[in-house]
């Protein structure tokens, strides 16, 4: 889904007085993402690594702490309004329908979606998840968890950083990423309802496993479990081959979250009718 440009340069922000650097944001007691070669880091980091082998998702629980959280809570609800709502149905495979497929086959499965998103550009420089993403150790942390080599910083002017929106009654349908992660940040939680629910690994590179995920969207899986997505957690997420959804949400107070956009290789941006479709505009 992407296109090779040049990749855009590092971006980085004067702090003024009612802003304060990213590394603030993190309980770095915790997560000393600066020290990435002390002991503290590698027992993080070896704990992180075996969570995403086996699960195929690393949670870093209070990756944020609380005072972090409240700032970037009050920007997301600040900017909240502004997001841009998509509403429809999609197949698990995020690709048209294959009327070729019997009737009942998971590539022919229809589930609905509705989410508010909020692109790149909507973020003012001062935005303290702005700042988190654009911060070079953020990046070099996430890079370590995943073990794929440098990463880089996502060039499209709409969807290298996003908070989704998610109101009562919205959902994500059972879905496959078709990007090899996904990193996002947990920022509030909905009244009720909003469970990030997933099947990790149900299928594979070799084995579509079919039976399995007919199954899965039936409602008679045993193969799902719930990440709790606690404010302040970080995920990291390899949901090529775990389908996924984010259940109703239920209540008055919106869900967001964070979604921050890296790739293996630079300069990576999305197609036009992709910015289309999930912004209602190019650029």
């Amino acid at each position: 889904m992407s296109l090779s440009t040049p990749a855009a340069p590092p971006s980085f922000v004067r702090f003024g007085p009612k802003a304060s650097a990213p590394q603030e944001l993190v309980d770095l007691s915790r997560y000393p993402v600066l020290e990435l070669e002390s002991p503290g880091a590698q027992r993080v980091l070896s704990a992180a690594r075996a969570q995403l082998r086996m699960m195929g998702a690393s949670e870093l629980l209070g990756f944020v702490h609380a005072e972090g959280l409240a700032r970037l809570a009050e920007d997301a609800r600040a900017l909240a309004p502004q997001a841009y709502r998509s509403t429809g149905k999609g197949t698990p495979y995020l690709e048209l329908p294959d009327a070729t497929l019997p009737p009942d086959h998971p590539r022919r499965h229809l589930g609905a979606f509705a989410v508010g998103v909020i692109a790149y550009d909507q973020f003012p420089a001062g935005s303290p998840l702005r700042q988190l993403y654009e911060w070079e150790p953020m990046m070099e942390f996430i890079a370590a968890v995943l073990g794929r080599g440098p990463l880089y910083r996502y060039a499209d002017p709409l969807g290298a950083l996003n908070v989704a929106v998610m109101g009562e009654g919205d959902l994500l349908q059972w879905h496959f990423d078709q990007t090899d992660f996904v990193v996002s940040l947990a920022i509030q939680s909905s009244e009720s309802g909003g469970d990030f629910e997933v099947a990790p690994r149900i299928r594979s590179q070799d084995d579509e496993r079919y039976e399995h995920v007919a199954k899965l969207l039936a409602g008679a899986s045993d193969e799902v479990v719930r990440l709790p997505m606690t404010p302040g957690t970080l995920l990291i997420f390899e949901g090529r081959y775990s389908i996924h959804r984010v259940s109703p949400i239920c209540g008055t107070t919106d869900r967001l979250v964070g979604l921050l956009a890296y790739d293996t290789k630079p300069g990576t941006t999305s197609t036009e009718l992709l910015r289309r479709a999930r912004y209602g505009r190019a650029g």
